[in-house]
């Protein structure tokens, strides 16, 4: 991965996580400690970006801390980071 993709990957990742609100953060936050996602739960992993939204199955093995799950921000927040992804 080049320094430039690198960059750009943080800068979206910056990005994505401005527009949560407080309450979103902390429920992002409090998910890292609660139960594993389920299989067919919408998802984005924060430290692989490109590929977008993904959806949880029983064989994907991702670590909680770098996951930004569909449930724990509000629908037009979800839109937003959707948009931003592309």
């Amino acid at each position: 991965m080049t320094t430039e993709t690198r960059r750009t990957e943080f800068e979206t990742r910056e990005a994505i996580l401005k527009l949560l609100s407080d309450d979103e953060i902390a429920r992002v936050s409090t998910r890292e400690a609660g139960a594993p996602l389920e299989p067919g739960d919408e998802y984005v992993d924060l430290k692989h970006l490109r590929r977008g939204v993904r959806y949880m199955t029983s064989m994907t093995h991702v670590r909680t801390s770098d996951l930004l799950p569909r449930n724990a921000v509000s629908d037009e927040t979800w839109t937003k980071i959707c948009a931003r992804l592309g």
